[in-house]
């Protein structure tokens, strides 16, 4: 079969369908349809027809383009027409949830399958009516029980509708944890106004109480410069901040030398 005969097949079946179309459902539509015994589409040829259509409603001239969601493709409406088109639905087909229901929610995908038992551990709170409202709207399903734990409590995972809801493929296209949090790791934490400790090299701090800081790799020590007497503190295997031997021996020795 003509690979210029199976693509305007192909775009008519998910121009029309009210959901995501994967590979196989297309294959099996467009054979169904065109019967052809001997002369059969096939999966590579339905793969290429459906980028060669992608790649065609990915010019900037066309309001909607072809979009992998749920598994599934599916038209959809370029985010650039999103005001222009919730003009017509409003807030009609928005599913609103509370922060509860979208604090659960996050917590059953990046840690499905789990148990509601194990999502209350994590938030600290009972979740029986964010898990019932999750099922109501059908973000999230129930993918069968826990056999080793007590009681067999049922497991808990998103749904399609999920995907779809947030115009992801898969569970894999969720943000990475470490991308969130990325701008609060190795932050300077300030011991107190002449002592810092930090895992980069910092310029001088102030003008009147200038801290000249010198950071060698691995962090071992850090010598702090002013007026006042130098004063060399060492950082321990266990992560404590005490003055060098150097410094303790050459204060025991002003000592000596005072009396």
């Amino acid at each position: 079969m003509e690979l210029s005969q199976i693509i305007p097949h192909i775009e008519a079946l998910i121009f029309a369908s009210d959901r995501p179309l994967g590979h196989s459902d297309l294959l099996e539509m467009l054979n169904n349809a065109l019967a052809f015994i001997e002369d059969r589409a096939s999966i590579e040829q339905v793969e290429a027809a459906v980028e060669g259509i992608k790649e065609k409603y990915d010019a900037e001239f066309y309001a909607f383009e072809l979009k992998q969601i749920g598994g599934g493709w599916q038209f959809l409406t370029k985010k650039e027409y999103h005001k222009t088109v919730a003009q017509l639905n409003g807030d009609k087909f928005l599913k609103r949830l509370s922060i509860a229901a979208l604090e659960t929610l996050a917590i059953i995908a990046y840690k499905q399958p789990i148990t509601k038992s194990e999502i209350e551990a994590i938030r600290g709170v009972n979740c029986d009516y964010a898990v019932q409202k999750l099922l109501e709207k059908d973000l999230v399903v129930i993918t069968g029980r826990n056999e080793d734990a007590v009681g067999k409590p049922l497991v808990y995972a998103t749904s399609k509708s999920f995907m779809d809801y947030f115009g992801i493929n898969s569970t894999a296209d969720l943000p990475k944890i470490n991308e969130v949090l990325m701008e609060e790791l190795m932050q300077a934490t300030i011991v107190n106004q002449n002592h810092i400790v930090t895992d980069e090299p910092l310029e001088t701090i102030g003008e009147d109480n200038s801290v000249n800081l010198e950071v060698e790799e691995p962090l071992e020590a850090i010598e702090i410069i002013e007026e006042t007497p130098s004063i060399n503190l060492a950082v321990t295997s266990e992560g404590e901040i005490v003055e060098s031997k150097q410094d303790k021996q050459e204060g025991e020795q002003a000592e000596d030398s005072e009396v």
